[in-house]
């Protein structure tokens, strides 16, 4: 009988975001827009040649090594507890390279998708994806706009490698326009800090909309009640990290229980950098929707980009150049 995932958080990632493809991916762009045709032939050329040769860490490799680990915990009568899919727009051919790379590391994923230069993104839905990590700001894009699954654009893998406790999964996750839905973000921006911080006050007791990683957040709640391990123990930590601070911090917990979620830490900081708490709680990812935020939390963490919805009045914003929460 086919496997049932419905209990099983499945992460679906590029071949890009798990290894560090840059310099094949530099010999594809160098040529594209002259020549499509010599390109994909000087591409395939490189990675044939290239078969056996090791690859550096993607920026999402950490987190996939940690996840999959959990799956010592599962009973085996059961549906695993995680499972990953490397999705790539390369040819089988060309994606001989990946699949050593993953047997040379042992690493337990035995499903993928080399989809010949199409989109990946039509087959998220068939392998059950949760959360999509890739390099493409096209594909991540439209799997936000068609409300598929979390996805993020992960950024350069940092340069400075904070040391995770082993055994952990550590995640960490912005609030608005992430985790919550953007109306209350939207009221910071036209109206100001002042509006913001009294109607989250006055409204503290009122749930806040689910954002593009809600149902993530849950599906991780999930993975830790199949855990046999009391939510307190749990080697999977959450946190979210806001740049709220009070009052507009009740509202946040209150949700959270609202949605029967519980998150192990939550940092309500103020507008300070976010970077400094996400390096001592030292992430697997962190995923945010500022680049603001992103460009320093992405030095000291794996971080990801939540794009918005195209037709988000945050992308209105933006264009408008008003500067960010």
């Amino acid at each position: 009988m086919p496997t049932d995932l419905s209990d099983t958080l499945v992460i679906g990632i590029s071949a890009t975001a798990l290894f560090d493809l840059s310099e094949a991916d530099k010999v594809f762009r160098d040529k594209y827009h002259k020549d499509k045709d010599t390109a994909i032939a000087e591409y395939r050329d490189y990675m044939l040649q290239r078969e056996q040769d090791s690859l550096n860490d993607g920026t999402g490799l950490p987190l996939v090594d940690a996840l999959l680990k959990l799956n010592q915990y599962h009973s085996k009568d059961e549906a695993p507890l995680v499972d990953v899919v490397v999705m790539s727009r390369n040819s089988p051919e060309t994606g001989v390279r990946v699949l050593n790379n993953i047997r040379q590391r042992e690493i337990n994923i035995a499903r993928h998708a080399f989809t010949g230069g199409e989109s990946v993104v039509d087959y998220l839905d068939a392998y059950d994806v949760d959360l999509f990590l890739t390099t493409s700001i096209k594909d991540a894009q439209r799997v936000i706009d068609g409300k598929t699954c979390a996805a993020a654009i992960v950024k350069e893998p940092p340069s400075d490698k904070a040391k995770i406790p082993e055994g952990q999964v550590r995640l960490a996750f912005d609030g608005d326009a992430v985790i919550f839905d953007e109306k209350s973000e939207l009221v910071y921006k036209a109206e100001g800090l002042d509006a913001f911080i009294e109607k989250e006050d006055a409204e503290q007791d009122l749930p806040m909309g689910e954002g593009p990683y809600a149902v993530l957040l849950k599906k991780l709640s999930r993975l830790q009640e199949r855990l046999p391990f009391s939510v307190e123990y749990s080697p999977v930590r959450i946190a979210i990290v806001t740049a709220r601070s009070a009052p507009a911090e009740m509202r946040v917990i209150n949700t959270l229980r609202h949605w029967g979620v519980y998150v192990d830490e939550v940092f309500f900081l103020g507008g300070l950098d976010k970077s400094k708490i996400l390096k001592a709680f030292k992430a697997h990812i962190f995923f945010d929707d500022q680049d603001l935020h992103l460009e320093a939390a992405s030095r000291v963490v794996p971080s990801g980009k939540v794009p918005y919805q195209s037709d988000s009045l945050l992308n209105k914003t933006i264009k408008n150049n008003i500067e960010p929460e």
